[in-house]
């Protein structure tokens, strides 16, 4: 099977969404603590679909079928914060009272609590730092792994925030996710910050996992 990476069409959105649910978890499903398609992909990509499209680069097969994804966001302060729309989707959205959804929301309030007033961590906030102003997210399909799509998408995405003009991009991880880390460090990130514990979200054995903050500088054409 071949690949290519093209421009995000309107067309694409529902792959997209469905790409987001079905890689969310450290590249594989979150289904089995978020069983909502839907305001997951709400959370996490509606900004890039809706209200930049331009900076979302996609992964096609030969019948320019959705394989993956880069969504970037140029301005990260103009942009959607996954907080916030997490919050819309807890209490706008009614989440707090929704089975498919109400245990992972419920305890990521627990946690966010606990680690402020129990453990005295700093509350996770969204990154930002005027060198990085911009980000992005990458996610691909077990299929388009492994054939150097990721590597394109970066590449495609650095090339664009080059001809913008941006000083740098970030990114955010989990220190448990060794292949993304190492992945992200081979096309020039590196780990910045400290390690906070993630509100919430679990390993599927009911361990604590933690947001790492990744770098790089892109040098304006």
């Amino acid at each position: 099977m071949d690949f290519r990476v093209r421009s995000y069409r309107d067309e694409d959105r529902l792959q997209v969404r469905r790409i987001c649910f079905d890689t969310g978890y450290m590249g594989e499903s979150v289904s089995w603590y978020w069983k909502d398609l839907n305001s997951f992909a709400d959370i996490f990509v509606s900004y890039y679909t809706d209200h930049e499209p331009e900076s979302l680069f996609v992964v096609v097969d030969d019948d320019d079928l959705v394989y993956g994804y880069l969504t970037g966001c140029v301005t990260t302060t103009k942009g959607s914060d996954p907080l916030r729309a997490g919050l819309r989707v807890a209490l706008g959205g009614l989440g707090i009272i929704r089975p498919s959804i109400a245990t992972t929301i419920w305890r990521s309030i627990s946690d966010g609590l606990g680690d402020v007033l129990i453990r005295r961590v700093p509350a996770i906030r969204p990154f930002e730092d005027p060198r990085w102003p911009s980000h992005l997210h990458i996610d691909l399909l077990e299929p388009a792994r492994g054939k150097g799509m990721g590597k394109k998408l970066m590449e495609t995405w650095f090339e664009r925030l080059s001809q913008l003009g941006s000083s740098g991009c970030f990114l955010e991880t989990l220190v448990e996710n060794k292949g993304a880390i190492d992945f992200f460090e081979s096309v020039g990130f590196r780990k910045f910050g400290e390690v906070q514990p993630v509100p919430g979200i679990r390993t599927p054995q009911g361990d604590r996992l933690h947001r790492q903050i990744m770098v790089r500088d892109i040098a304006r054409s």
